[in-house]
C-alpha cells in the first residue's frame, strides 16, 4: 500500500520507503527467526510509523487548515484514531480495505480516487500532467471534510452547484456564490431549519457601501425596495432630510431590513445553519442570472435555484411529506413560518475546482485564486 501512495494522491517521500523494501520483508517472512533483531526491530518501527502516518493522510489530508499535525498525532478526533485503525486492520481479513475505510465517504473523493487509481494502474496517458496536479489537490480538500454520514448538502463554489445526496441517489441545483470580493466560505454545518417569507436584516457593509448612497440620491429607493430604517433600540425612523443627515453621520447607529415578497432578496425560503460567517442558503428573486454560466455574483451567501423544490425534499427526507401542502401555502401566500427538521442534515461548503464528470476529469474555473498555494505544497513535495 506505501509503494502505491500515488494512487491515493499522496507522495511516495512521506512513509519511509527509502528504508523500507519487499527484499527484507521477504527475507524475514521466510526465516522468522533470523537473528538480526536491531535491523529488524528498525524495519517494524518505520513500517508501523509509515502506515500510521499514511492512514492519518489518507483521513485528514497533509495540509488540513483545521488541524495540526502535532493534534493528529496525539489526539482521537472526531472518534478518529490511526493506531486503533492500524491494531483493527491487523485482525481484519482485507487488512488492505480496513486502511482504505480510513478514506472520506464523500463521492466526489471515491470518484476522484478510482480515476487516479486506474491512471496509475492502467498507465493511462490521456489524462494529462496537469489535470492529474488538479485531481490531487482536490482529493486534498476532500480530507479536510468531517462528515461522514450518506446523507448531505455540498455545495461547490467553482462549479456552482448543490447536490443533495441521500444515500446513492443525488439531486443538484444550480447556485449563485460569492464574488472575489466577497467570497463565500468554506465551511460544515447542519440545516436545522428553513423559512418562508423571511425578512432580510441588510448587512452593515452593503447599508454603508451599497445602499446608502443611492438612498441619499433618492429617498423613494427605500419604498420602492420595501426597505425600512431602524435606529438602535429596533424603532423604525421616518426618513426625512434632517434624519437622513443623521444617518449619513452616524450610519453605524441604523441598520435597515427588507421586508418579505416578491422583490425580496432573500426570495421565498430561506435555510438557516450555525456558522461564524453569517451566511446562509436562499432563494433569490434575481432568477435570471441561473441562466448565467459564471455565477460569482452574491455577496457572500449562497442562492440556490428552485429552493421551493430544494426544501420540499428536505421535508421528504424528515418523513414530514404531509407538511409539503403547508410549505406551499406558505410560499404562495408570502406566510412567514418556520419548518424546524427533526434531522438535521449536514451541509458542506468546499471548493473543488476538478470533479469526474461522466467518467472524465472535468476542471472549473479557479475563481477565489485557491489553487495555486496547495500546488505550491504538493510540488515541493514531490
Amino acid at each position: 500500500m506505501l509503494a502505491q501512495a500515488n494512487h491515493y494522491g499522496l507522495s511516495l517521500f512521506d512513509y519511509h520507503l527509502e528504508s523500507l523494501s519487499f527484499e527484507k520483508l521477504k527475507q524475514w517472512w521466510d526465516s522468522p527467526s533470523e537473528k538480526n533483531q536491531k535491523e529488524r526491530s528498525m524495519f517494524d518501527i518505520l513500517l508501523t510509523d509509515g502506515l500510521i502516518t499514511f492512514i492519518n493522510d489518507l483521513h485528514f489530508g497533509k495540509y488540513n487548515p483545521l488541524y495540526h499535525k502535532s493534534r493528529i498525532d496525539t489526539s482521537r478526533i472526531n472518534g478518529f484514531c490511526a493506531d486503533e485503525i492500524l491494531s483493527t486492520a491487523r485482525l481484519q481479513a482485507d487488512f488492505r480495505e480496513a486502511i482504505r475505510n480510513a478514506q472520506p465517504k464523500i463521492k466526489a473523493y471515491s470518484d476522484l480516487q478510482a480515476f487516479l487509481d486506474s491512471s496509475y494502474t492502467d498507465n493511462n496517458s490521456m489524462t494529462s500532467e496537469a489535470e492529474m496536479g488538479k485531481i490531487i489537490i482536490n482529493m486534498e480538500r476532500l480530507r479536510w471534510i468531517n462528515t461522514q454520514s450518506a446523507n448531505y448538502i455540498m455545495v461547490n463554489i467553482p462549479s456552482y452547484t448543490l447536490e443533495f445526496h441521500q444515500g446513492d441517489e443525488m439531486s443538484d441545483f444550480k447556485v449563485m456564490v460569492g464574488k472575489p470580493t466577497s467570497k463565500t466560505p468554506v465551511l460544515e454545518s447542519e440545516i436545522n431549519y428553513f423559512s418562508t417569507a423571511p425578512d432580510w436584516r441588510v448587512p452593515q457593509s452593503i447599508f454603508r457601501k451599497e445602499m446608502l448612497p443611492e438612498i441619499l440620491k433618492d429617498r423613494s429607493y427605500l419604498a420602492d425596495h420595501n426597505y425600512s430604517i431602524y435606529d438602535g433600540s429596533g424603532n423604525k425612523v421616518i426618513v426625512n432630510a434632517s434624519k437622513l443627515r443623521q444617518i449619513n453621520n452616524n450610519p453605524y447607529n441604523y441598520s435597515v431590513r427588507q421586508s418579505s415578497g416578491q422583490d425580496n432578496a432573500l426570495g421565498a425560503v430561506v435555510f438557516r445553519f450555525q456558522n461564524p460567517y453569517g451566511v446562509y442558503l436562499h432563494d433569490t428573486a434575481q432568477k435570471q442570472f441561473f441562466d448565467s454560466e459564471k455565477r460569482a455574483l452574491s455577496h457572500g451567501c449562497v442562492r440556490v435555484e428552485n429552493a421551493d423544490r430544494l426544501a420540499a425534499m428536505l421535508l421528504s427526507y424528515d418523513g414530514s411529506e404531509y407538511k409539503i401542502s403547508a410549505l406551499e401555502n406558505a410560499i404562495l401566500s408570502y406566510e412567514k413560518k418556520d419548518f424546524v427538521l427533526s434531522q438535521p442534515v449536514p451541509i458542506i461548503i468546499t471548493y473543488l475546482t476538478c470533479l469526474i464528470k461522466n467518467g472524465k476529469p472535468t476542471l472549473y474555473t479557479d475563481i477565489y485564486q485557491f489553487d495555486k498555494s496547495l500546488e505550491n505544497k504538493f510540488n515541493q513535495n514531490k
